[in-house]
């Protein structure tokens, strides 16, 4: 249930009080979060909005929803500020905003960042939204169109893997309907943005390509991938 910056300090992850929020627009607490209107701002494709979602453990998640299509959620900030074409990004913590008082005001700005700073103070300043695997892509083999996987979370790589094994592998296997071959393209120039935290248009590093995880190997797969990470690990075991 929506409730107001006035309700913060008695109810919902009560992570805010009303001083701190009480001119931030729309803001609305959930069970174990804060959520609120967002946007970043591209002098070429101007503002895309999506929800903010500020959990007490620091962890800032993004629903985007520049279009009524975009199906981008629980992006990280920097994800965000990549997928809204913004030209100076990396910045995140200056160009993404919510709504103050009327105004567009960076979060830098305002007390939502609270926890997230905390949370890398204690980990030496390492980002804990950090993670190692890059978006990768597939040809469909019927329509020959390059079809975006996200690798975000372990039931995503799995898709991928297997996607990945498939070599009929057509936009009709995605999960969910997410692609058809009537679909358009993604643009070249949107995919070399894939994820990577050190830059935008990372063509492959260590902060963002995985050569085999937990998350990404898998042991009910019999593939040699998966086979050798399995043996490596049982292998390290004490």
């Amino acid at each position: 249930m929506e409730k107001s910056a006035k309700e913060i300090g008695s109810g919902g992850a009560s992570m805010f009080n009303e001083e701190d929020t009480k001119e931030i627009d729309g803001l609305r607490v959930c069970e174990d979060h804060v959520e609120v209107t967002c946007g970043c701002t591209s002098h070429q494709y101007g503002d895309a909005v999506g929800t903010l979602r500020v959990f007490p453990n620091g962890d800032l998640e993004i629903n985007c929803e520049c279009t009524p299509g975009c199906d981008e959620d629980k992006l990280t900030p920097a994800a965000f500020e990549k997928h809204s074409g913004r030209e100076t990004a990396r910045k995140w913590k200056n160009n993404i905003w919510v709504i103050s008082d009327g105004e567009k005001v960076p979060l830098v700005k305002t007390v939502l960042l609270k926890y997230y700073n905390q949370t890398t103070k204690h980990s030496n300043g390492r980002s804990q939204n950090i993670r190692g695997h890059r978006d990768e892509f597939l040809p469909c083999t019927k329509c020959g169109k390059m079809r975006r996987f996200r690798l975000h979370k372990k039931e995503e790589c799995r898709v991928y893997h297997d996607a990945l094994a498939n070599a009929n592998w057509k936009c009709s296997d995605a999960p969910n309907e997410r692609a058809a071959c009537g679909d358009e393209e993604e643009r070249a120039s949107r995919r070399v943005y894939r994820g990577c935290s050190r830059s935008q248009t990372c063509r492959g590093c260590t902060s963002c390509v995985c050569f085999g995880c937990e998350t990404c190997r898998f042991s009910d797969c019999s593939c040699q991938t998966c086979n050798d990470f399995t043996k490596n690990a049982k292998s390290q075991c004490p």
